[in-house]
């Protein structure tokens, strides 16, 4: 670890690694990366799992351990110093090989060569994917152990970074520029359905205003999910296109109560088919209709060399062959009022 010390002449030759009382630790490095990271100590508080005191601490021990600042606190945010930028790739290395060293420890000291897999994802692809993939694994579940996350794609997307995850399970449409350098693989294609009360019978529906003045009020009422703000842009030029007189009831950020108010009859909405799989949300008292909307692309995204590392490989292999066997629910044709209309692109 001394060699940090000459990564640049600037540092006072009267502190550094040797300082009474500092060292630099694996746990002041997963700090620094973090804060250089997200560009905020809230945010890699969060992807952490500390408190913002004690990350602050860390971060000011790391500094005079090496005796120098990392980051300039300006108004609103931070900005990382020659010293810093110099640091990161070295840090960057320095924890990659942390992880890979953990990556063929036992999960549990003293213990058989158990494995430990984690796996971070979007909730509907955690529940419906995740049980079936790992069912098709090869490898004996008593040797193996799983950390499991659901979140947003900003989160999936962290714990990777952070490496509190090997895997992550998410829709390609939904990642940054920062998600490439990691290596994906299409798992499967899930349409986009528009979810209504099983009352709404819309199959032979030509024009909105020929329903009754109940219908029109409900198939009018949206509830809408929180997406990307690219695809929450698709999805209401969806809404202003085919129901020209919608009016959003709710903005939600899970699908489950977002299903479970359109089946109770609040209004309408457009989610994933997925969400209905096997191992899903249940459809009755639905009735869903295809929207003409492109469908997501489901991906499993992790480091490249996962892929020829057991037991990644054989996991990454498992989902690819869970996806391409998923079986979706049943979804209705779209309607005429619907088929007739140019979906956005």
């Amino acid at each position: 670890m001394t060699g940090l010390k000459s990564i640049t002449p600037e540092i006072p030759r009267g502190r550094g690694l040797e300082a009474a009382g500092n060292e630099v630790s694996i746990r002041r490095l997963q700090t620094f990366w973090a804060v250089a990271h997200t560009g905020s100590m809230t945010r890699a508080a969060k992807m952490l799992g500390m408190s913002q005191p004690g990350l602050s601490q860390q971060l000011a021990g790391f500094e005079a351990a090496i005796g120098g600042r990392l980051f300039d606190r300006r108004a609103g945010h931070l900005e990382m110093t020659d010293l810093g930028s110099a640091i990161l790739s070295r840090a960057e290395q320095v924890l990659r090989s942390v992880q890979e060293l953990e990556d063929v420890l036992p999960s549990t000291p003293g213990a058989g060569p158990r494995r430990s897999l984690r796996i971070s994802g979007a909730g509907s692809v955690m529940r419906t994917l995740l049980p079936k993939a790992i069912q098709r694994l090869d490898i004996p579940l008593d040797q193996l152990d799983f950390d499991l996350h659901e979140g947003a794609p900003g989160e999936v997307l962290e714990t990777l970074y952070a490496r509190r995850a090997n895997i992550g399970l998410v829709a390609a449409g939904s990642l940054p520029e920062a998600a490439l350098s990691f290596r994906q693989i299409p798992l499967l294609s899930d349409p986009y359905v528009l979810a209504v009360p099983s009352r709404l019978n819309l199959s032979h529906c030509a024009r909105v205003n020929g329903l009754s003045a109940a219908d029109q009020a409900l198939l009018n009422t949206t509830l809408q999910f929180v997406f990307g703000s690219q695809h929450s842009r698709r999805v209401q030029d969806w809404y202003d296109q085919v129901l020209p007189a919608n009016r959003g009831l709710a903005r939600l950020r899970n699908f489950e109560t977002m299903i479970e108010m359109t089946r109770a009859g609040l209004g309408v909405c457009i989610v994933p088919a997925l969400s209905f799989a096997e191992g899903g949300l249940r459809t009755e008292g639905l009735r869903l209709y295809h929207t003409g909307l492109e469908a997501r692309r489901i991906v499993a995204l992790f480091p490249s060399q996962y892929q020829s590392v057991a037991p990644y490989g054989a996991m990454i292999a498992a989902l690819a062959a869970a996806g391409a066997d998923m079986a979706l629910p049943a979804i209705d044709a779209a309607p005429p009022f619907i088929a007739c209309c140019q979906m956005p692109a």
